[in-house]
Formats: structure tokens, C-alpha cells, sequence
């Protein structure tokens, strides 16, 4: 459940279909993402997934899309 509303995050954030987000997708390298990028997906994310704001900064460190789920499976799901 959580990777399915994170894929669609991303795929609206990146203007891409879901179905090319994996779990080993990486932000910066199969998605581009610049440090805008990642502002903005953070900021969707915590608002999705309802996260506090002192592990904003923890999510912005993810490589993968993979990590990004495993914590919010561990941490709000």
C-alpha cells in the first residue's frame, strides 16, 4: 500500500508512469532529481503519509524509492 501511494507521488512529480517505479528505483540516478526535486517530494510525502517535521530531513537523504518505503512502513504505515 505504502509503495503504491508513493509511486504515485512520484509518478506526478516526475511527469512519468507508475509502472517504470520500482523499489530499487534511485532518485537521482533513473529519475533525475535535483535538489528542487527532492524539496518537493519530501514536502508531498510528509503531507501524504502525515510525517514530522523532524524526519523530513531523514527522507531527503534516501537514495532509493525502496528506502523511502521500508521507512514509512517501519515508522506511519
Amino acid at each position: 500500500m505504502v509503495f503504491e501511494r508513493l509511486k504515485a507521488l512520484i509518478a506526478e512529480q516526475f511527469s512519468i508512469g507508475e509502472d517504470t517505479i520500482f523499489l530499487d528505483t534511485s532518485f537521482i540516478d533513473d529519475l533525475g532529481a535535483d535538489s528542487l526535486d527532492a524539496v518537493d517530494l519530501t514536502m508531498a510525502i510528509c503531507t501524504e503519509f502525515d510525517v514530522s517535521e523532524a524526519d523530513e530531513e531523514k527522507i531527503m537523504d534516501f537514495v532509493t524509492v525502496g528506502d523511502v518505503v521500508r521507512y514509512i512502513s517501519n515508522n506511519y504505515d
